[in-house]
């Protein structure tokens, strides 16, 4: 019997497999190496400008800082020639406490902070702008009191008229800052909240409205400070009358010379971020139908008006 001998092909090697997986994984390790690179700089990078930017603003209030410190220095001055010439300093003196109070204050540059004492510092130049043409005056008047009294009156006469204008220029400047750091209220939303505190806009129904709330905004200025402020709204019906009720938090003011009622007040910080304010009034019995007046002021002015219906 023969024997029938078998052979056995021998395996095909996988080197090749083994080896375009190494290649695959290699190029993928590369990629995110890549891409971890690229994001480490461009962190980098973000890092770089916001660093410069910081340098920036910080540069710019050091600057408007420097100006306002220079402003006191030349208000020293002026103060020192006017006090000699016989001049009225009081306005003067008013201006450097202003200056030193803007001094003290340490807060974080930002660009409205920055914009705040740039427009303070131009009304300060501006102020030292008049009070040089008001010593050159003075000057003049001091000259002709050494030569000829008859001189010297008509001299004091003309430098009178040029006072006068140049303190209603003043005045009229100051009126102006005055008035532009008024705030303003706008944006109102006045609904009625029934007992299931749902909300509806006006016209209401007496039955719908257990209490009143009352939204507005507070308009950017970016003249006015950054202070405490007492807000206060008067709800004024049909026959202008004031609703009132100490209990719930009514009270007065001084309006114009006047004592005013008010029917709700908030005591606030102002910091021009156009913040938002809700008052919620609850009268504790119904309203008369009719057309309501809501007002809202601070200090001694108003800063805006809304209105709503009751059918």
């Amino acid at each position: 019997m023969s024997e029938v001998i078998q052979t056995s092909e021998a395996p095909k090697p996988e080197a090749p497999k083994r080896n375009n997986k190494n290649i695959i994984f290699i190029a993928l390790l590369i990629l995110i190496i890549v891409v971890q690179s690229v994001k480490i700089f461009l962190d980098a990078q973000d890092k770089v400008e916001l660093k410069a930017e910081n340098e920036t603003t910080e540069q710019e209030l050091a600057s408007t800082m420097q100006r306002l410190t220079e402003i006191q220095q030349e208000l020293d001055t002026k103060i020192a020639e006017i006090e000699k010439l016989g001049g009225d300093v009081t306005e003067l003196q008013r201006a450097k406490a202003d200056v030193e109070k803007q001094l003290r204050i340490k807060t974080k540059a930002t660009g409205n902070l920055i914009a705040e004492l740039r427009s303070k510092v131009e009304g300060y130049e501006e102020l030292l702008e008049l009070k040089d043409e008001e010593i050159e005056k003075l000057k003049n008047v001091n000259k002709e009191l050494l030569s000829e009294n008859t001189t010297l009156k008509t001299q004091k006469n003309k430098l009178g008229d040029s006072i006068n204008r140049l303190e209603q220029k003043a005045t009229e400047l100051a009126s102006k800052v005055t008035i532009a750091s008024q705030l303003k209220a706008e944006n109102f939303k006045i609904v009625a909240v029934s007992d299931r505190n749902r909300e509806r806009e006006s016209p209401f129904r007496v039955r719908q409205i257990a209490k009143l709330k009352v939204e507005f905004s507070l308009a950017e200025n970016n003249v006015a400070p950054i202070e405490g402020k007492k807000i206060m709204i008067r709800v004024v019906d049909q026959n202008g009358q004031v609703l009132f009720d100490v209990n719930k938090g009514s009270g007065t003011f001084i309006f114009q010379g006047k004592e005013e009622f008010f029917t709700a007040s908030q005591e606030i910080l102002f910091d021009n971020s156009k913040q938002r304010l809700t008052f919620v009034y609850d009268k504790g019995s119904d309203y008369a139908e009719g057309n309501y007046i809501l007002e809202v002021y601070t200090d001694d002015y108003l800063m805006g008006r809304g209105a709503f219906e009751v059918k």
